[in-house]
C-alpha cells in the first residue's frame, strides 16, 4: 500500500526497498549496471568503482588548488573510458565562459598549455591549430550542456528538471556545479544560507531516477595561517576547512579536498613528511561506502590535469 495523498507524504511498505536493492545488487554482480570509470585507479578504488548515481560529491580545495581543472578533466574523461553507458552532463559553469572550459579541455589532449593554444606569447602554428580544430570537433560530440548564466537556487531546479525532460527515459544525469558561492540569492539570503539551500536541492534531486551532482565549493582561509603552515600535524584539510561545511558535510555521500600543499609554503606535507613540489593530494574526508583516504598524484595542472604518480 502506497500513500497518494497530496497533503501527506508518501509511504511505502519495507518489501518495496528490500526488491530494489535486491535487483540492485544483482544488476551490479552481472555487470548490467556499473559506475562510471574515472582515469585514476586509486579513486576508483577507494570508491565504489567510479563515479555512482544517486549520489552528491563535494569537492573543495583553495583558489588555484586545481579543483575546476579536476572536474573539467573528468568530465572529458567519463565520456571517453565509458562509451557503453548512457548519461548526460548539465553543467553550470558559473565561474568561467564553457568557452574556456573546452580550451581546457583541448589543453589537456594536446598537452598544450592554455597560453600556448591561445597565442600569448608565440602565434599557434598551422599544424597545431588544425589538431585543435580536429581535437574540438571530436568534443562536440560528448553530451555536455553548459549553462554559463548564474541563476538562484529556485532557476537552477527549474533547469535541472527542464533538461531532464529533454532525455530519454533511463539516461544517467550528472548535474556539476561551479561553485557553490556563485548561486545567485532570490532575496537577501547570505552566503552560508544559500549553501544551505542548495544541498537541500541536491538531496531531493539526487533522489530522481539516474542523478549525480558534483558541486564545487570554496575553503575557508585558516588553512593557509602561518601557524597551520608551521606545524605539521595541521597541515591536513578537515571538514570545518570548507566554507558552509555542516551542511555540505551533511549532505554529501563524498566529500574530496584538493590540496596543492607547494602554493601556501609548505615543503614537507603533513607527519608523514610527504613530498609537496610538484604534488596534487585529494583528502577523502567522507566516503559513504568506503574508507577516508589521502590520495597522491603528479601535478600537470599546467595541461589542465592531474596524474597518478
Amino acid at each position: 500500500m502506497e500513500n497518494q495523498s497530496s497533503k501527506s507524504l508518501t509511504f511505502r511498505h519495507i518489501s518495496k526497498a528490500a526488491d530494489e536493492i535486491v535487483q540492485y545488487v544483482d544488476e551490479r554482480r552481472k555487470g548490467l549496471t556499473k559506475s562510471l570509470k574515472t582515469k585514476w585507479d586509486k579513486l576508483n578504488n577507494v570508491t565504489m568503482g567510479g563515479i555512482e548515481p544517486n549520489a552528491v560529491y563535494s569537492i573543495a580545495g583553495i583558489s588555484g588548488s586545481g579543483k575546476s581543472s579536476f572536474v573539467n578533466s573528468l568530465e572529458t574523461d567519463l565520456f571517453d573510458i565509458n562509451p557503453e553507458i548512457d548519461f548526460a552532463v548539465l553543467s553550470f559553469s558559473l565561474e568561467m565562459l564553457s568557452s574556456k572550459q573546452v580550451g581546457r579541455k583541448i589543453s589537456s589532449k594536446l598537452n598544450k598549455t592554455t597560453s600556448q593554444l591561445y597565442s600569448a606569447k608565440e602565434s599557434l602554428n598551422d599544424h597545431d591549430f588544425k589538431l585543435l580544430k580536429n581535437t574540438a570537433n571530436g568534443i562536440k560530440k560528448y553530451d555536455i550542456y553548459y549553462v554559463d548564466s548564474a541563476g538562484t537556487i529556485d532557476e537552477i531546479s527549474n533547469t535541472i528538471n527542464a533538461f531532464r525532460k529533454t532525455l530519454n527515459e533511463g539516461t544517467w544525469l550528472m548535474v556539476i556545479l561551479d561553485h557553490t558561492l556563485l548561486v545567485k540569492p532570490s532575496g537577501g539570503e547570505d552566503e552560508r544560507k544559500i549553501i544551505s539551500e542548495l544541498q537541500k536541492l541536491w538531496i531531493e534531486q539526487k533522489k530522481v531516477g539516474l542523478t549525480t551532482i558534483i558541486q564545487l565549493s570554496q575553503m575557508n582561509r585558516s588553512i593557509e595561517s602561518p601557524e597551520r603552515v608551521k606545524n605539521t600535524q595541521m597541515h591536513y584539510p578537515n571538514r570545518t576547512d570548507i566554507f558552509g561545511s555542516d551542511a555540505i558535510y551533511h549532505a554529501s555521500d563524498y566529500v574530496l579536498i584538493i590540496h596543492r600543499p607547494e602554493i601556501i609554503g609548505i615543503k614537507e606535507y603533513g607527519v608523514q613528511s610527504l613530498p609537496s613540489e610538484g604534488m596534487v593530494y585529494i583528502h577523502i574526508l567522507k566516503n559513504r561506502d568506503g574508507e577516508v583516504k589521502i590520495l597522491q598524484f603528479k601535478n600537470e595542472l599546467k595541461f589542465n590535469r592531474i596524474q597518478e604518480p
